[in-house]
Order: C-alpha cells, then structure tokens, then sequence
C-alpha cells in the first residue's frame, strides 16, 4: 500500500496521480518523436542497417536484465529513490541523444535510456495502482490515455519543429528540459510522498524479494494475467508494427496510404482509451473485455478479406477502437492479482515480455517462409486465447 493511515488524503491522491500520468505523457511523447525521427537519425549520422538493429536490440536487452531487479527493489524500500534517480538519468539520456553526433554516443545514450525509463516510468505506474488498491483498472485506463496521447502528439511535434527549420535534435533538448520540469513537480512535492510513501520503508531483504516474486510466479492467477497480456499484444503492438507493411505488399496501397492507416490505427485508439475510463465506471472490466474479444474476432476475418481499401479502413478504425481496452484491463487484474506486490509485477512482465518479445521475429519468419498474408492470420490466437483464459470469470 502506497499510503498510511490518516495520511491518505483526497489532496495527495490527486496530486500523484497527476505527477505520474504526465511521466507516462512523456515517456510516450519520446517514444512517438523517436520512432517518426529514425530515417532523420539515420541520415544525419549515416547510420547502417546493422547499427540502427544494434540500437533497437542492445539497449533493449540489458534493460530486460537490469529492469527485474529495479522491480524487486522497488517492492523492499527503495521506490521513491528509484524513481527520482530514473527520471535524473531520462534527462541525461535525453540530452545524450540531442547531443549524439556518432553512433557510439548515441548507443550509450540509448543504453543509458532503457533501463531508466523502467525505473522512472515503470515504477511510477506501480506506484499509481497503490495508490488507490479497489481502481486497479480505472486507473490504467487513465495511464493508457495518457500514453496514447503522448504517442499521437509524438510524430506531431517533430513535424512542427521541422517545419519551423529546427532538427530532431531540438526536439529531443526540449524532452530533456520537459524530464526536468516533471522531476521539479515530483521533488517539490517530495515532502508530501514522503509522508505516504510506505515502500521507502524497507520491509525484507533483496533475496526475500526474490523469493517471493518466484512464489507469485507459481500462483495460477498471477500466470493467467501475464500470459493474457503477452498473447493480447499480438492485436496491440505486434500488429501496429506489420500494419503499415500489410497495406503496402499485401493490399498493394501506396506508401501515403499506409502511414494513413496507422493515423487511423492510433487516433481512433485514442478515442478508445477516452470512452474507456467512464465505460469502467459502469461496466465490470473482465465482461467489456470479453465483449470486445468476439467483437474483434469476428471483425479481423473480415478486415483481412474485404477487398475495398475505404472498408478496411472502417474495419481498422473499429478494431482500434474496442482492443484499446485491452491492456488496461489486463494489466489492472494483474495489480489485483498482486496486492502488495506492485514492484514485482515489473519484474515479472520483464521476464514475460522476454518470451513474448520473440514474438515479432517468429511472425517475421513466418511471413518469410509463407507470405505476410497468411501471417496476418496468425493474429487471431489474440481474441481466441482470451476467450478461453477469461472462461469462468
């Protein structure tokens, strides 16, 4: 629990949760300018095809192996310390970045980045779900809203600054001095989170950690939430990322269209996590999210066999808009599920998202050896695979 007693007041509540959905905005809000700033990145320091895999790649596992740790140690004392310290080092990683005029420095930087947004951005949310233990999924709905904002505002803000003659690198000093101005909210308020702040009062050893994030791992709901969350990312995630290369070499539409489709995808995804938090408010989440899963597995057949672009193009937008839920309220069960345990529930989604992140490349290796799509087809273990893990709930 992140609050004591008479400490826990309304005034704090908000306070924090506000603190920590704008971390989220942020951390999203990097990640949108990041991605549309590749081909620019790649330019400007002659990257190869080699270096910009080592950047995705690298950086990506040494966090997968020093976030599991940040988690334990975030569930034994050390919270409010890894927090403010991963939002120091998310500045300097940022200005690392905009810094970068070769490809080590850039590496380090990316090195540097990884693991501490687990620590700033990761922690922050398990600390959100302490906050208010009974609105697990009310609250990532809240998270997930914020994320998707930043994400769409992301490319948003690297076009303005380019079209005002600035270069992606501005844009990234200005994310910095944004990291910053968060960590001043965060640290002037550090006088109330200290006051209810529970986790900074260390409660076991870092083996007793250990042991009890391997207990939690052989609880059956605990095995349940996670697996669903993986399988679930297959119609999040995974098929954002082959979306735009499905319009283009499978329904043959030009360049402008995919990216199109993707603005689609994520806009009306926005909206979705929007109508998300007072649909919550009403409905029990596990039955929406049951609802949403023959919805979507009825929807996605017809998406991929519709011949009219326009009609895929709708489809899309309704798929976008009835699995944005789906994180939210998976991720919320999981809290539940882990009551007291928040830090760890970073640890073992790391450890998860290690056999989930193959994912992608065993799709890739389908589609290789098959065509993209057939592959496509595969996505649908997504909504079946909830259906039978929600049966009986």
């Amino acid at each position: 629990m992140l609050f004591k007693g008479k400490n826990k007041t309304t005034k704090a509540v908000i306070l924090l949760t506000a603190i920590f959905l704008s971390i989220e905005f942020l951390d999203e809000l990097v990640d949108g300018v990041r991605g549309a700033a590749w081909p620019l990145i790649r330019n400007d320091l002659h990257l190869s095809y080699v270096q910009v895999g080592m950047l995705l790649t690298i950086p990506n596992t040494i966090s997968s192996l020093i976030e599991p740790i940040l988690g334990i140690l975030g569930d034994i004392g050390q919270r409010r310390a890894l927090i403010l310290s991963g939002g120091v080092v998310f500045a300097i990683a940022l200005q690392l970045i905009s810094f970068s005029h070769n490809f080590p420095l850039l590496l380090t930087a990316f090195v540097l980045f990884y693991p501490a947004s687990g620590s700033f951005v990761s922690l922050s949310q398990a600390t959100l779900m302490d906050i208010e233990p009974t609105r697990h999924e009310q609250n990532m709905a809240r998270w997930a809203l914020a994320g998707s904002f930043g994400n769409v505002v992301g490319p948003l803000a690297l076009g303005s600054a380019i079209a005002l003659h600035q270069t992606w690198r501005s844009v990234f000093l200005v994310l910095s001095v944004l990291t910053v101005l968060t960590l001043g909210m965060l640290w002037k308020s550090s006088i109330a989170i200290q006051k209810t702040f529970s986790h900074d009062e260390p409660t076991c050893s870092f083996i007793d950690g250990i042991r009890n994030a391997i207990a939690a791992l052989k609880r059956p709901e605990v095995l349940r939430w996670l697996t669903l969350l993986e399988f679930s990312n297959l119609m999040l995630d995974v098929l954002g990322g082959f979306l735009a290369l499905y319009f283009v070499d499978v329904v043959g539409s030009p360049n402008t269209l995919a990216t199109f489709a993707v603005s689609v995808w994520l806009g009306v995804g926005l909206l979705g996590d929007f109508f998300l938090i007072p649909l919550l408010e009403r409905v029990r989440g596990l039955d929406y999210l049951k609802f949403s899963a023959i919805v979507v597995l009825c929807l996605y057949p017809v998406f991929l066999v519709v011949p009219n672009i326009n009609i895929k193009l709708v489809i899309l937008g309704f798929l976008g808009l009835f699995n944005s839920g789906w994180y939210s309220i998976l991720q919320g069960q999981l809290y539940t599920a882990m009551s007291r345990q928040s830090g760890t529930v970073m640890t073992l989604s790391n450890l998860f998202g290690l056999v989930g992140g193959l994912m992608p490349l065993v799709l890739g290796l389908v589609a290789q050896q098959y065509g993209l799509h057939w592959t496509m087809w595969l996505l649908l273990i997504a909504p079946v695979a909830l259906l039978i893990g929600l049966l009986g709930l």
